[in-house]
């Protein structure tokens, strides 16, 4: 009876009776093959998608549970895992310069059946042997904020001698509260929304901040004492008016 191999990582189980004289070479590549599948890590380089196969009866990239990953592909690339009826479970980091889709060889990615794995980023993966329709899931923790598209925090951020940055070319830094809820920045409260043009902010002395127009603000009229006696006030359409007292 010819060998058979087991489902997931091709260990050989030759057949009785078969390969007289030779089952010292055989169960030493199977000793290889388990090394592999239990702590095994193969350094990939990666120019484009590709195949990452798993080989019945002898040691391959597919046996390994830690991949890591290299090159410059220069845009998202496949993985394609084979044979597809493979259990198999990964961890993979991808030090390559572009995203990373894990997905069965055949299977058109999507999010539903695989995995996509940032530039930089590690990830713990599943696939579930399902052939034409298998499916690889992430197993990654979603403290990789890089990962996380919706990350929350358990706690405070301290950023303790760091500061909050982008690299991308001159973009804007977003703080939105949610709802009515207020931008608080050491203790000072700023309004919820734009005033109309021209209007200052104002502090109420206890931490709010609102806009206010220049007359609100100062008044109808502020004098300015010693000198001539300098007199600025705010006419009907808020333009400012400058007077002086002559003395005699």
């Amino acid at each position: 009876m010819a060998s058979t191999y087991t489902s997931n990582v091709g260990i050989e189980k030759p057949g009785s009776g078969e390969q007289a004289g030779t089952w010292g070479t055989t169960t030493n590549t199977n000793f290889d093959i388990i090394d592999q599948a239990l702590h095994g890590q193969a350094q990939i380089t990666i120019s484009g998608s590709q195949d990452l196969t798993t080989n019945d009866g002898s040691t391959s990239d597919g046996a390994n549970t830690v991949l890591i990953l290299t090159g410059t592909p220069g845009s998202t690339f496949e993985l394609r895992v084979t044979p597809t009826d493979q259990e198999k479970f990964y961890t993979i980091r991808n030090d390559t310069n572009a995203a990373c889709r894990v997905i069965y060889k055949g299977v058109t990615y999507s999010t539903s059946n695989g995995v996509e794995i940032a530039s930089g980023a590690s990830a713990a993966v599943t696939g579930d042997g399902g052939g034409g329709s298998g499916v690889f899931k992430s197993l990654t923790p979603t403290t990789d904020l890089v990962n996380d598209t919706s990350p929350e925090l358990g706690g405070n951020l301290d950023v303790v001698t760091h500061s909050i940055v982008t690299t991308a070319s001159n973009r804007d830094i977003a703080i939105t509260p949610h709802g009515t809820g207020s931008v608080i920045l050491d203790g000072l409260s700023y309004p919820q929304a734009d005033g109309t043009a021209g209007q200052l902010l104002k502090t109420d002395g206890s931490g709010q901040l609102a806009f206010v127009s220049a007359g609100s603000s100062f008044g109808s009229t502020l004098s300015l004492t010693g000198g001539s006696g300098w007199t600025i006030s705010v006419d009907g359409s808020n333009n400012l008016v400058f007077l002086t007292v002559v003395l005699r």
